[in-house]
């Protein structure tokens, strides 16, 4: 099912923390088949992410140029220190986006070279194969076809497999569920979701004014290839007594994106359940974290300083200033007497 905005009017349960539950190693084993229409998607999803990622921070990089010019004249010396903090930690942060595109760049052009070697193997093999049984060199030359078809389907497994652990991670946030008359006070629903062999469960009750208040709220998922979100939902009535609202599968390929996006599924063939989720994509996963993955959230914050710098005159020091100021007229006067 095609995943669209959707914002219910739910409530979240806090003190919550990040769950991270692979049950999978960092790098899954290879595929026994190669999926090349698969992978062309994802790829395809994947660099136009890549491309949206680097035009935001792009922004925020001028953004911050035009604020630190604007504000040289008229600002404390730490404020444009922050600032040219900022702008060093995006501009490093760019130069690992433009890296790790270019790395995924060279793993599809080695995994286009496979397949096409792939595919010449595959012709010569049913070229050998649909033919009369010749002489021992034409056998020969059918082991060999065979030999490299094999060879060459290994090889884009691998390609196909070190591209996935490429692909970062879905930060995906339960905002809870959203029925219209569905929902009612008392309810209790437990939510099963499947990625691969990345598992995901929580329980959640509907309390009064529309409230909900889950177990778990936040779960980091392994962006996979070929695989595709399952979610099941069902309605806790009695110990023995449950009952399936919905079971859907998702694409997630669309949710290579550079900003968090609220998407909304419908869990029941009516569309009368739905499933708000936020997710946020990271295209480094926890073992290749930058220093600057949250930079634009990091500038939000300056901006907030920056407006509380403003209400002040900007000639009038700040205590730290006063203090060092007091300290130079001390070392001035201990100078001018002899006593330095």
């Amino acid at each position: 099912r095609n995943l669209s905005p959707f914002t219910p009017t739910v409530s979240r349960k806090t003190g919550s923390r990040v769950s991270r539950m692979f049950s999978m190693s960092h790098k899954s084993p290879p595929p026994k088949v190669p999926q090349p229409n698969r992978l062309d998607e994802v790829y395809e999803a994947l660099k136009k992410g890549l491309t949206a990622y680097l035009e935001v921070h792009q922004l925020e990089l001028e953004k911050l140029s035009t604020q630190i010019r604007e504000s040289k004249r008229n600002s404390r010396l730490g404020f444009l220190y922050d600032l040219d903090k900022q702008v060093k930690s995006i501009e490093r942060f760019l130069r690992r986006l433009e890296f790790h595109a270019s790395k995924i760049d060279e793993l599809y052009e080695a995994y286009c070279i496979q397949r096409r070697l792939r595919d010449g193997a595959h012709n010569m093999v049913k070229a050998y194969s649909t033919g009369s049984p010749g002489s021992r060199e034409a056998r020969e030359s059918l082991a060999e076809a065979s030999k490299g078809y094999k060879e060459y389907t290994e090889n884009m497994c691998l390609l196909e497999n070190e591209l996935e652990s490429q692909l970062g991670e879905f930060h995906i946030r339960m905002k809870g569920l959203a029925g219209f008359a569905r929902l009612c006070a008392g309810d209790q629903y437990e939510i099963f979701m499947k990625y691969g062999r990345q598992r995901w469960k929580l329980r959640g009750r509907i309390e009064v004014n529309s409230k909900q208040v889950w177990d778990s709220e936040e779960m980091v998922f392994l962006p996979l290839v070929t695989e595709f979100l399952s979610i099941k939902v069902t309605e806790l009535k009695s110990l023995a007594n449950h009952v399936v609202v919905g079971n859907v599968s998702c694409e997630t390929k669309d949710l290579f994106a550079a900003l968090p996006q609220v998407v909304a599924v419908d869990i029941n063939d009516l569309g009368t359940l739905k499933l708000s989720l936020e997710v946020t994509w990271n295209p480094f996963d926890k073992d290749d974290q930058p220093s600057a993955a949250s930079t634009v959230n990091k500038a939000s914050t300056v901006n907030k300083r920056f407006s509380t710098y403003n209400q002040s005159p900007p000639d009038t020091p700040s205590l730290r200033e006063q203090a060092f100021y007091v300290s130079v007229h001390q070392a001035g006067l201990l100078r001018r007497h002899g006593q330095w």
